[in-house]
């Protein structure tokens, strides 16, 4: 059934119909909330694949654009184009996260389900964890940390997830 949170949210996705209103960018929930480490103010992190930049943003605009705290940016991270739209809805957060990548292959995914086996595997860590991100920090910097991990924490999380044959 889920946390209270993750019931909250599960409404609050329902009710905007996001899954089906951008199905055809095959939209996934990332994040915090989805594993169980999420503090005040997590967000719902929503990414999508996205081969038609300008498309997306139309109707982003048409579907979203009245919605409090709406604001689109395009960008690029880590030499990927990159499409960003943010509002808020049903007590959430939302970032939408669109770029020309299968949603599996993201990031954003990869990390989570990286991080999700290793809260699994070590139950223990997910209060520390928890502190550290209430302290400010990002997920991945506090897994790096906990882990003992140097370098940059969101290339070491995915080299330490294909070490353990986490993701490939």
């Amino acid at each position: 059934m889920g946390s209270p949170i993750q019931r909250q949210a599960f409404k609050a996705i329902n009710e905007l119909n996001i899954i089906d209103d951008m199905a055809k960018y095959h939209p996934i929930l990332c994040g915090t909330i989805p594993i169980s480490i999420n503090v005040n103010h997590s967000d719902l992190d929503m990414i999508m694949e996205v081969h038609e930049p300008d498309i997306f943003k139309q109707e982003v605009q048409l579907l979203y654009g009245h919605l409090e705290g709406f604001v689109l940016n395009e960008l690029t991270v880590r030499n990927t184009p990159v499409v960003t739209t943010n509002f808020r809805f049903g007590g959430f957060e939302f970032e939408l996260f669109g770029q020309p990548k299968p949603v599996d292959q993201q990031n954003a995914y990869l990390h989570m389900i990286v991080e999700h086996h290793l809260l699994t595997a070590n139950p223990h860590i997910r209060v520390e964890i928890i502190r550290l991100k209430e302290l400010g920090m990002k997920t991945e910097p506090a897994f790096a940390q906990v882990l003992g991990l140097d370098g940059d924490p969101y290339d070491e999380l995915l080299m330490y997830g294909r070490t353990l044959g986490i993701i490939s």
